[in-house]
């Protein structure tokens, strides 16, 4: 009686096989690495803190809208304070918005707005004109403005009255901001980010190098 030898089982033998959609299903969505998660957890609450005080937002709400789960958040940021810190902080907003050298930190200023509006759906500044909102905390993003934004311009200026100009310089770019993403006029939003720099940017820079 002869005897059936069975070959031993090859890698792909013994590899799961792929889950499948059914159809009608869709196919799962792709998997965010820890940064991607974070941004959009970031997002998420600097979106909810432009409309609602910090006291009544909630982890549920900030995970629904960012799309991921509550323990998430507080792997990622330890707990709801420590993520509203961060949202609060202008630092990192502050290195983008200032990357230019001064002869043409204007120019950089009014594209790197508008661009953060139409591309990343993000303001890099304007949401301090939502301190009001926040009580007691609208005074920690003042003072997070004053002293990330601000008085770091402000060091970089030479001449006379530079924390004046640099304030002024700010207060400019947040008029454009409050216009553009705000108030969304119309004519303003159907120009191209070229023709709204061409135009504007020599405002703030006389601010910058008078």
């Amino acid at each position: 009686m002869s005897t059936v030898h069975t070959p031993p089982p090859t890698d792909a033998d013994t590899q799961p096989t792929p889950r499948r959609p059914t159809p009608g299903q869709e196919a799962p969505a792709p998997r965010r690495d820890a940064e991607q998660t974070k941004a959009a957890i970031l997002r998420a609450a600097r979106h909810l803190l432009a409309r609602h005080a910090q006291a009544d937002i909630t982890l549920k709400t900030v995970a629904e809208r960012a799309g991921v789960s509550p323990p998430l958040i507080l792997k990622y940021f330890g707990n709801k304070d420590a993520l509203f810190a961060r949202v609060m902080s202008f630092a990192q907003d502050a290195d983008g918005l200032l990357d230019a050298p001064l002869d043409d930190l204007g120019r950089h200023m009014v594209r790197h707005l508008l661009t953060g509006q139409t591309e990343r759906g993000a303001d890099p500044v304007l949401r301090i004109v939502f301190a009001p909102f926040q009580g007691d905390r609208g005074d920690i993003m003042r003072a997070n403005f004053r002293t990330q934004v601000s008085d770091r311009l402000t060091a970089r200026l030479t001449g006379p009255d530079p924390g004046l100009r640099a304030e002024l310089a700010v207060a400019t770019l947040l008029g454009l901001g409050v216009m553009y993403g705000i108030a969304r006029g119309t004519r303003l939003r159907e120009a191209t980010i070229d023709d709204i720099v061409d135009r504007y940017a020599p405002t703030v820079q006389a601010l910058l190098t008078p």
